[in-house]
């Protein structure tokens, strides 16, 4: 299994593009899925994690490939290919290796082959995380947002984060980039202020479906946000 997270920005005249790319390339897919096994075209948020407000410059796409063959492949003859090049302004993309997972997106386990394998002491480590907010808790949930939507940058071996979602305030999901497992596991289970956030999700009962997951970091390309730099 092969992962990729494209994120593109198509700005000024161009912002139109990105609002399309998410008909067009449904439409591509649907007509040949070029060895995906899943997939999802999501808008993104300003903050780098769930927010409310969009941003309609950016957008990102998560794809799984039954093998990197098929991703090199679709490069070569997929018109999304083209059109990313043509219309993005600029984009990155980062590849990716399943290693944990466990939960559900849209009744499916998209990377669940290959899970509970151990991360290298110094591996740059990758973090899904991505629920559906149920529609009766929506209104509580986003009251919380302050508490969620943390500034990831100020912690030790924080590298990047992005807010992605398919549904604009009920399916949102978070990306982050940790230099390694221990600076990921110092924030998540030894920050007060998330381990709140994590507390009240559970007793609110704010999601119908949850997914976590956990990545190994094998490359990445294009034009990548400066925050990379930390690891290059």
């Amino acid at each position: 299994m092969f992962v990729t997270l494209t994120v593109a920005q198509y700005k000024g005249s161009k912002t139109i593009f990105g609002f399309l790319s998410m008909a067009v390339f449904r439409i591509i897919l649907f007509l040949n899925n070029y060895g995906m096994s899943f997939y999802k075209l999501m808008g993104t948020g300003k903050n780098g994690t769930f927010d409310i407000k969009p941003d309609l410059n950016q957008w990102a796409y998560l794809w799984v490939w039954n093998s990197e063959r098929d991703y090199r492949k679709f490069l070569e003859v997929s018109y999304i290919s083209k059109y990313l090049k043509k219309f993005a302004d600029e984009f990155f993309t980062i590849y990716l290796s399943p290693k944990q997972s466990h939960g559900f997106w849209d009744g499916k386990q998209p990377f669940a082959s290959n899970t509970h394998t151990s991360f290298g002491i110094e591996e740059p480590i990758v973090v899904l995380t991505r629920a559906t907010i149920k529609l009766n808790k929506a209104k509580d949930f986003w009251k919380n947002v302050p508490e969620i939507a943390q500034n990831f940058s100020n912690n030790e071996g924080f590298i990047y984060s992005i807010g992605i979602g398919e549904v604009p305030f009920l399916k949102q999901a978070t990306i982050s980039i940790w230099r390694n497992e221990a600076s990921m596991k110092a924030f998540a289970y030894h920050k007060k202020q998330h381990a709140e956030v994590i507390k009240k999700t559970r007793q609110n009962k704010w999601y119908s479906e949850e997914l976590f997951a956990r990545f190994s970091l094998l490359g990445y390309s294009g034009k990548l946000p400066d925050s990379f730099s930390k690891l290059l």
